[in-house]
């Protein structure tokens, strides 16, 4: 069974604490007796336990405050920058000033050590020597794009069909829970549990399989529309992305398409002891047959 204790009861900071990671990190820290500093823009908390602090990371009037008393940081880097490092860079070093010995970052699997955005931040803290002891969290998809409010989960709800540029490529989807139970680890443990830590689900699904999952656990068909990277860019303009996102989300997928992501990790089993959760667990909780509509009607 893996260390997962740590010196005794922490202040960790979690930015973006009412996000899809950080709102369980929150209540895992909280759950465990840590001192928990929820930071986000609305200054709300997602657990009782937990103090709530105003944070923003373009406000740099709110990052003191944030950092006071706090030993980690579980870092969740502003979503959509293209150059997070210009705002991430100074909030480090305020860390470090005011004391915080250790910085779990969540990036991605589809982003290595000094690639674009989260890359060059997961490099920054590889390179510029600020923590001794810091993670890059790199999970693969998640599981919740399926659900809640993401674009593939109001496809599901409305025509059943899943419209990407994957083709035949293979993807281990991974639940936010298993996520947020790595990064607890990674924040708490003693000895910290590496720097590159890629997280994914048990295995590895193609869209069609995903499709069938669906279709199996919601009762209506569910199907998987395969487009190229070039239509795919075009879809997500029209919808309303800015072209240039757009361009990056399509080659994201035609990386899968590629084989980019076809590979499955221990890293869920070997930090928490238990197994990560299976697409197929998660769907039967998270899609009761009686929240999809049915459009027939």
């Amino acid at each position: 069974m893996p260390e997962r204790s740590g010196p005794g009861p922490l202040t960790v900071l979690v930015t973006g604490a009412t996000g899809t990671t950080g709102a369980r990190v929150t209540t895992r820290l909280a759950a465990l007796g840590h001192t928990v500093r929820a930071a986000s823009r609305s200054g709300r908390t997602p657990h009782p336990g937990a103090r709530a602090v105003r944070f923003d990371w373009y406000d740099e009037a709110t990052h003191a405050a944030a950092l006071d008393g706090a030993d980690r940081v579980y870092l969740v880097a502003p979503v959509g920058d293209p150059d997070p490092v210009a705002v991430v860079l100074p909030f480090l070093r305020r860390a470090r000033a005011a004391g915080v010995t250790r910085v779990v970052l969540l990036s991605s699997s589809a982003i290595e050590a000094g690639g674009p955005a989260l890359g060059q931040i997961h490099r920054l803290l590889a390179e510029e020597g600020l923590f001794e002891e810091w993670s890059a969290l790199r999970p693969s998809w998640f599981m919740q794009n399926f659900t809640a409010d993401h674009p593939h989960a109001q496809s599901v709800r409305t025509d059943g069909v899943l419209t990407t540029a994957t083709g035949t490529g293979r993807v281990p989807f991974v639940d936010a829970d298993d996520i947020a139970a790595v990064a607890a680890h990674a924040l708490t443990a003693t000895p910290p549990p590496g720097h590159d830590l890629v997280i994914t689900g048990p295995e590895a699904l193609t869209y069609d399989e995903v499709a069938a999952t669906l279709t199996d656990v919601t009762g209506r068909a569910v199907t998987h529309h395969a487009v190229s990277a070039d239509e795919l860019a075009e879809r997500l303009t029209e919808r309303g992305l800015p072209a240039g996102f757009a361009r990056v989300l399509a080659a994201l997928d035609d990386g899968i398409r590629g084989g980019a992501e076809d590979r499955v990790t221990d890293t869920v089993a070997r930090l928490t002891g238990r197994a990560p959760r299976s697409f197929a667990d998660y769907c039967r909780d998270a899609w009761p047959r009686s929240t999809v509509t049915d459009p027939s009607r």
